[in-house]
């Protein structure tokens, strides 16, 4: 069933579009990552225009994430202070992000940049992730050792401006999430993401938090900063794709609650070496794609008219 996509200008395949949303869904339940680092270059593949898929993946992951909270709300797995503080950088993050994309677009090089983004991004993130996951399944494997302890003073807690956060047992300086926040909240207006890719392993790994506290507080924060994202993008760029929303905002409500319930099973170094594979092959068709000849030459800069 094909079916027209006006701002994108591209017919394409509802039911694809549902399943895509759907796979997106369940990650997103499963990792506590809004999904756009997959499936925004999943829209590049398939011929919607990076432009457009950057603006409408925010909206998308939005619904995918509002639904993940929900399941986790109710497991109280939700640092609502921590999130609280995510979402103050976040939001300013996804303003200059906003500016600088606008800025990009209007010089005919977002398309570009929104790639390269996206190549170094899950690169590093999915190489870090996959050789931290395979040195935790090899200590719980190995026999007598014992259980790891996180190391209790670093230079976090050096930093001035110390703040309670109970549900994380955590009593650290506001500097470090507030910076996390501003980096993703850039990372989701320029890359169309969540951030959660990023958000996730920095909570574990620089801000100390509990696993099972960091994926319901990452989707809290994602909410809201994709959802002034998408504002951001609708009414300066006018990139935001309607129908094209409202078909993957579909599948992926029903698709984060199967993985919601997924995730729960799975131990937790299961479940990041799993989302570092799934990123490291996204990284690398999309590595591929900037690296061959595409098959279309002369289409190349159309949008450079003056």
């Amino acid at each position: 069933m094909q079916i027209y996509l006006p701002i994108a200008e591209v017919s394409v395949n509802a039911f694809l579009l549902l399943g895509l949303g759907g796979i997106v869904g369940v990650l997103s339940g499963m990792f506590g990552v809004g999904g756009g680092f997959l499936m925004t270059p999943l829209l590049f593949f398939i011929g919607i225009p990076p432009a457009v898929a950057v603006a409408t993946e925010a909206n998308q992951i939005v619904a995918s994430s509002f639904s993940g909270v929900l399941a986790h709300l109710k497991r109280q797995t939700v640092d609502l202070r921590m999130g609280g503080v995510l979402l103050v950088g976040g939001l300013v993050g996804a303003a200059v992000g906003v500016e600088v994309f606008t800025l990009l677009r209007e010089m005919g090089q977002v398309d570009l940049l929104v790639k390269l983004c996206y190549v170094v991004f899950l690169g590093l993130i999915g190489g870090l992730m996959f050789i931290e996951s395979l040195r935790a399944i090899r200590r719980s494997r190995a026999p007598g050792t014992t259980k790891v302890i996180r190391k209790q003073r670093t230079w976090i807690h050096a930093l001035p401006f110390k703040m309670k956060f109970r549900t994380s047992g955590l009593y650290i300086s506001v500097i470090p999430p507030l910076v996390v926040g501003v980096l993703v909240g850039i990372l989701a207006a320029i890359m169309g993401v969540g951030g959660g890719f990023i958000m996730v392993p920095a909570m574990i790994y620089i801000l100390g938090m509990p696993t099972k506290v960091v994926v319901g507080t990452s989707l809290f924060q994602i909410i809201f900063v994709t959802a002034f994202t998408t504002l951001l993008h609708a009414t300066t760029n006018y990139t935001v794709d309607m129908i094209l929303a409202v078909l993957l905002l579909i599948g992926g409500v029903i698709g984060a609650q199967i993985g919601a319930r997924i995730g729960v099973k799975l131990k937790a170094e299961q479940l990041r070496i799993l989302l570092a594979i799934m990123v490291l092959a996204v990284c690398g068709k999309l590595a591929l794609d900037l690296l061959l000849t595409p098959a279309e030459i002369y289409s190349i800069g159309t949008g450079g008219h003056g």
